[in-house]
């Protein structure tokens, strides 16, 4: 059950991180003046989408890197 839990830890720091840098790079008002772009987003009520971009992205990114696993496998089994 550890490593699971070590797992579940270890992807939702990477959920995080993607979150967290994809806001920087698609709103960078975020590093001046955060409390305006929160204002805007109230007013617009678009909750979701930053949800939303983080788990497509989160999703491509781990596709590519399941890939990469299914590659190495192959290769330290010959």
């Amino acid at each position: 059950m550890k490593n699971l839990k070590s797992i579940i830890q270890r992807e939702s720091i990477m959920y995080i991180a993607i979150f967290f840098v994809v806001s920087i790079i698609a709103h960078s008002d975020l590093l001046s003046d955060p409390l305006a772009r929160f204002q805007m987003m109230t007013q617009k009520e678009n909750y979701a989408h930053p949800f939303i971009y983080t788990f497509f992205i989160y999703t491509v990114i781990l596709i590519i890197r399941k890939i990469l696993d299914l590659i190495t496998w192959i290769f330290e089994k010959k």
